[in-house]
């Protein structure tokens, strides 16, 4: 069980998801495949993850006045997941994604934000005791940038250790990067956050240089089959990946993320927790679905 406790402010949503053989082209309908709902949402995934990992988790979202979002809840509530911060708006309808993978487990994915884009930093203002009980809290940008960014003032004057897994990938002022103890970003994130095209090694450590330089204290970028790469304290660290076959790779950055903040939490030091996340991802991607390929810690510590 970890040591400090873990708060995940972010988005909800339930995942409609069809499985093809390949994904379509502009304009083009494909006939076949098979369909299934799935609970969804990079803030609510990795909470989930996190949660099924040995991490004490408490979650801020908020959902619609309907089926949606009473479901998504009481299933955090059966993940031991602390939900007293959970939101809900009588106005708006919870978020939904529109989700299809083809036979090599790509994806593409669409969606409506619903309640998620009416997360405000008045509600933060209203419930700032879930970061006051908490040591890490981890955000993404599915709900209001407005939002993630004053959550995230907050928790930082506070001590707390802020990460941020910057997807979908905008524009980040300087004024919430340094906030940041961590970001945890992928390619295109990457390359949208510094400028810097990823072709080779030199140019994801100057990537991170300038990610750095505008006050990130430590920086990790996921590469896919590739691994991991770290920049912490000035000094560059190569992880690699675990090779699985991959099925679907719906909610691999979810698990990494919410992986790695059980890991910190748990003490260990940076280059183990990625490892760590690295062997939970690189179990979610052999599964179909967001929180339906979530792992258990039992099955990673067996491997």
């Amino acid at each position: 069980m970890s040591s400090e406790r873990i708060v995940v402010i972010g988005s909800c949503n339930t995942d409609m998801v069809i499985n093809t053989e390949r994904l379509p082209q502009p304009g083009e309908t494909i006939i076949g495949g098979n369909f299934f709902m799935n609970a969804g949402g990079k803030g609510a995934n990795q909470a989930v993850a996190a949660a099924r990992l040995g991490g004490q988790v408490s979650f801020m979202a908020k959902v619609g006045n309907d089926h949606f979002g009473t479901r998504s809840i009481e299933q955090y509530r059966n993940e031991g997941i602390d939900v007293e911060h959970i939101l809900v708006d009588g106005d708006h309808p919870s978020g939904v994604a529109l989700i299809m993978v083809d036979a090599k487990g790509e994806n593409c994915i669409a969606v409506a934000s619903g309640a998620n884009a009416l997360l405000r930093p008045e509600d933060i203002d209203k419930a700032v005791e879930i970061i006051d009980r908490g040591d890490i809290l981890l955000m993404q940008l599915e709900t209001p940038l407005d939002t993630v960014e004053h959550a995230a003032r907050i928790a930082h004057e506070r001590g707390k250790r802020v990460i941020l897994n910057p997807a979908p990938a905008q524009h980040l002022p300087d004024s919430l990067l340094k906030n940041l103890y961590m970001i945890i970003a992928n390619e295109t994130e990457t390359e949208h956050i510094s400028g810097i095209k990823i072709t080779d090694m030199e140019s994801i450590c100057r990537a991170a240089d300038i990610i750095s330089g505008r006050g990130v204290e430590n920086v990790v970028i996921t590469l896919g089959s590739k691994g991991a790469f770290i920049k912490e304290n000035g000094s560059y660290h190569k992880v690699p990946a675990i090779k699985v076959k991959a099925v679907d790779a719906t909610a691999a950055g979810d698990t990494f993320c919410g992986a790695l903040c059980v890991a910190l939490a748990e003490h260990k030091n940076i280059i183990d927790a990625v490892e760590f996340a690295n062997r939970c991802a690189s179990v979610t991607v052999t599964r179909m679905g967001a929180q339906s390929s979530l792992p258990y810690r039992g099955e990673i510590d067996e491997m």
